[in-house]
């Protein structure tokens, strides 16, 4: 069992905590941190925007990824939300454990 963490952000603490609340009722994540608000400098459209955004860090086991990705596209208010998925490479072993049990396994 291998632990990820993927990234998204929302523009309203509302819909991050019912994304986050979602995600772990569901058990496809373990954990979910919300972090915010951050001040987010991007390019959309040609443009540059500047918005308000709340940060998920999202702890999930990697056979999860897609199953995550996919509630994440559909409770999202943007078009092309975003989804970074990021591999640690070590994990205190008591924690990784913890996240192992909390988390159902994808179906085959």
């Amino acid at each position: 069992m291998e632990a990820i963490l993927i990234l998204t952000a929302l523009p309203d603490p509302a819909q991050a905590d019912t994304l986050a609340r979602t995600l772990v009722d569901q058990r496809e994540a373990a954990c979910v941190s919300r972090i915010g608000p951050l001040h987010s400098v991007y390019r959309w459209d040609g443009s540059r925007e500047e918005a308000e955004e709340y940060l998920l860090l999202i702890k999930t086991r990697s056979d999860r990824y897609a199953a995550v990705e996919s509630r994440i596209r559909s409770m999202h208010p943007y078009s092309v939300p975003e989804v970074i998925s990021i591999r640690p490479d070590q994990v205190e072993p008591r924690y990784l454990a913890w996240l192992g049990e909390s988390v159902i396994p994808e179906q085959p």
